[in-house]
């Protein structure tokens, strides 16, 4: 740009109009691609969709693929050797040189970016592990679905990416979807209506209670009789065991895993660290761990000394292993070019694609679903399926169109719309003069 400024000055040509060049803002390294922004890019959808179904599709491949006997440590240790192979491979084949892969990295980064998130996850599943042993399905997948809700709170945290009032309306709105899709939120009226008659006919019935000695009970009695009494409260029971050993530990496993996932999508964004190389760092920190698990006396360590590392395996375990693997590569992928908080946006479509399958293969989810609440589905899935579909897509237009806007982006958009129109002005003045100057010539030649 500055040498065709220069020529134009030296030549004496329209040497005026030199500020209609194009604005200064055009010179910023364009890095939109590895970051989100309020449009997701064709690549990111991409990876979100086959997240999504992938996602899906797991639970079925593992349930009818791996037996309920085999070692649960030796197929993570596989899918993390399969995952290493699958972005080695990539990085191979797709034409980038390994040393600029491998460029400005350092054992100390490595511990720094990729042991740390790694340590993290496994911390993530054993909470998780104990709470799933712990929580009755519903409460559960409850406080399961927060983990979109700490992911954004930790990117605001590390990165400092706030979000908008739509966008936390969108966050808010995908908590509800998961929560209708799973069935914790049924779209059968009659069980609300069930639910507060039970509560006003016990408050009334335990209100009338009277003591032996003709004092009436306190509220506090009250209020623990009224709890106890209905069915659907009845999930939520509070026991010191049920907080300590199941609501503390998936608490923990969501704040985790929104953690982890801020901290990857530092490394992959603003470290501009290649996806499968990071998937690579990950895979090797996790082996470490698990290796190092395997030597201190643990419970799946002393089965492999005792019944082998193969135990209940088949050649058809290979199938999750691969499957799973592919997903560990997507969610890396899609933490890249679309962020770690819509990420969630993509597994609760998982959902929604699981409880299809299940429906039309299996026979069950969806179906099981209209049987229990006494609904109608569509092509497998059950009415709250539906719903939650629509409500997560209607989320994530949401999340996407209306991206938190600073002061400083809205300075930068109208200096930018400025200079825009400045440029368009001074190109129709010079085409004009152009104009003018060739009708002047074409009437002295004539």
């Amino acid at each position: 740009m500055s040498k065709s400024n220069h020529t134009q000055t030296s030549n004496g040509i329209h040497a005026k109009t030199s500020t209609t060049t194009p604005p200064p803002q055009s010179k910023q390294p364009t890095t939109t691609s590895t970051s989100p922004s309020s449009s997701l890019s064709p690549k990111a959808l991409l990876f979100m969709a086959l997240l999504a179904l992938q996602f899906g599709i797991q639970p079925i491949v593992t349930k009818k693929f791996t037996s309920g006997k085999v070692i649960k440590s030796t197929v993570i240790f596989m899918q993390e050797v399969v995952k290493l192979v699958i972005a080695f491979g990539g990085i191979t084949l797709s034409g980038v040189s390994w040393g600029e892969v491998l460029k400005g990295w350092t054992i100390t980064s490595w511990l720094r970016l990729s042991l740390l998130p790694a340590t993290i996850y496994l911390i993530q599943n054993m909470c998780s592990l104990l709470a799933y042993q712990n929580l009755d399905a519903i409460t559960y997948n409850v406080l399961n679905q927060t983990k979109t809700l700490s992911a954004a709170l930790c990117c605001y945290l590390l990165l400092r990416k706030k979000q908008s009032s739509m966008q936390m309306l969108a966050l808010i709105l995908l908590l509800v979807a998961a929560l209708v899709m799973e069935g914790v939120l049924p779209l059968d009226y009659k069980y609300y209506l069930g639910f507060f008659l039970e509560m006003e006919s016990t408050t009334k019935t335990t209100m009338a209670t009277t003591l032996g000695d003709g004092e009436t009970e306190d509220a506090t009695t009250v209020t623990t009789k009224l709890i106890s009494s209905s069915s659907p409260s009845s999930y939520f029971a509070l026991t010191s065991r049920h907080v300590s050993h199941g609501v503390l530990p998936i608490a923990i496993a969501s704040l985790l895993s929104g953690l982890a996932g801020a901290i990857t999508q530092k490394s992959l964004q603003n470290q501009n660290r290649h996806a499968l190389l990071f998937t690579m760092e990950l895979c090797i920190a996790s082996l470490l761990l698990l290796l190092l698990s395997f030597a201190f006396q643990s419970q799946d360590g002393m089965r492999i000394r005792q019944q082998g590392f193969f135990d209940e395996w088949t050649v058809f375990t290979l199938i999750p292993i691969l499957t799973n693997s592919a997903g560990g590569i997507l969610v890396g992928l899609v933490i890249k070019y679309a962020g770690t908080v819509r990420k969630g946006f993509a597994l609760i479509f998982g959902i929604l694609i699981s409880g299809f399958l299940q429906g039309v293969l299996m026979g069950g989810g969806g179906v099981e679903e209209k049987a229990v609440h006494g609904v109608s589905g569509f092509g497998g899935l059950s009415l709250e399926e539906v719903v939650g579909g629509v409500l997560a897509g209607v989320s994530l237009w949401m999340h996407s169109a209306h991206p938190y806007v600073g002061k400083k982006d809205m300075v930068r958009k109208d200096e930018k719309n400025v200079d825009t129109l400045i440029y368009r002005n001074g190109t129709k003045s010079k085409d004009a003069s152009n104009g003018k100057t060739a009708g002047r010539r074409s009437k002295k030649e004539d």
